[in-house]
């Protein structure tokens, strides 16, 4: 699959997907707290997977998240996505590569 050659324009979708693709995370996480509230049974659980990994591909710490998976509580997942969106939580750079 990583062999596969890409026309032009398909280039250019992927490459706008990824540039975009923590705004279309955060904005999937605060769609998953009102969707949890709504939610019963195994459908949550499958839920509350999807919240931890798109808030490890966030940058959110891992203590915080397994505190908020562990509380299986959807108003400490809103606090999180409030923190998201006031800045206090932000994606860590990613590390420079090394210099030889």
């Amino acid at each position: 699959m990583a062999d596969r050659e890409y026309s032009r324009y398909q280039s250019k979708v992927i490459k706008a997907f990824y540039d975009n693709r923590d705004t279309s995370d955060q904005q999937r996480l605060s769609e998953l707290v009102a969707d949890l509230y709504l939610t019963e049974g195994k459908k949550k659980a499958k839920l509350w997977a999807t919240a931890q990994e798109i808030m490890t591909r966030i940058g959110v710490p891992a203590s915080r998240i397994a505190h908020v998976v562990a509380s299986d509580d959807a108003a400490i997942l809103a606090e999180v996505v409030k923190d998201i969106q006031a800045g206090k939580i932000q994606k860590p750079a990613p590390p420079k590569p090394p210099t030889t």
